[in-house]
């Protein structure tokens, strides 16, 4: 596909991948080995997904997989930060370094190759997914067993970047309990199985919160409706994250690593079965 494709095939004379079948895969780094791939989905933003993207990868460490990050949400990285991570990546002629947190998870995001954090990617649609494609490429993964994806959210071009480019295991989508998200959920379903990539479990982030004093849990954005969503598509995986302080400022921190929890454990085995 060319990288100023509109996807009008029907006005379109090029003859490329995309016309005549699959598109095929990006090769890795000839230095690289990557298992499984699994991509962390949102229909809007703000839904925590870079959250649970760090959250599952840090659950498969601690069954003593190899994991690895690739922060695919170029405009909006947040990744690194949630580790701790400030040093920028380095390379050489075979490749890019991915950076290692302090248990030996391996990621690399944008904001580990800009000179300051806080700089804007004021990028158009097909650089930035050419961007993707590189850190699958370029970067060196060493002995990975699971790479989460952290996508960013909507159906755009970049999600669509990483279903096509990438060997996608399967997916996990975030959202929240209002009753509008339902609908954006569904459109990410169904993006899903348009490209035939499997939902492996839906998380929904902020599902309630938990009283200090009288531990009664409290549904502060409404009562939830992910169980039937779930339900209608056959997804047979759902998993609820409170609103937790806590857990907020770990990330905040970049001490995601040391969070405590088993909301995400039965995620986590369901990632381990494939």
């Amino acid at each position: 596909m060319r990288e100023n494709c509109n996807r009008d095939c029907a006005h379109c004379g090029e003859n490329c991948p995309s016309r005549g079948g699959p598109i095929p895969k990006e090769k890795l780094n000839e230095l690289s080995s990557v298992k499984k791939v699994i991509g962390i989905v949102s229909g809007k933003g703000g839904v925590g997904k870079s959250m649970v993207t760090s959250l599952l990868a840090v659950l498969m460490n601690r069954k003593e997989y190899t994991t690895a990050i690739l922060d695919a949400d170029i405009t909006g990285p947040s990744i690194p930060k949630c580790f701790g991570i400030t040093k920028k990546a380095i390379g050489s002629e075979q490749g890019i370094f991915p950076a290692i947190t302090k248990t030996g998870i391996q990621l690399m995001s944008i904001n580990l190759l800009l000179a300051n954090d806080t700089d804007p990617v004021v990028w158009r649609g097909p650089i930035v997914a050419g961007t993707v494609k590189q850190f699958w490429t370029d970067v060196i993964w060493k002995d990975v067993d699971f790479m989460f994806v952290d996508m960013p959210p909507g159906t755009g071009d970049v999600p669509l970047t990483v279903f096509q480019s990438l060997p996608i295991d399967g997916i996990i989508i975030v959202t929240s309990p209002q009753e509008l998200v339902g609908m954006i959920v569904k459109k990410a379903v169904r993006m899903a199985k348009m490209m035939n990539v499997p939902v492996l479990g839906i998380v929904e982030n902020m599902s309630y919160f938990v009283c200090p004093n009288c531990d009664t849990k409290h549904s502060i954005f409404g009562d939830s409706g992910v169980e039937s969503i779930a339900a209608e598509f056959g997804i047979d995986t759902v998993a609820k994250l409170p609103i937790h302080p806590k857990l907020a400022a770990a990330a905040d921190k970049g001490m995601i690593e040391l969070f405590e929890g088993d909301w995400l454990d039965g995620i986590a085995e369901k990632i381990e079965k494939l």
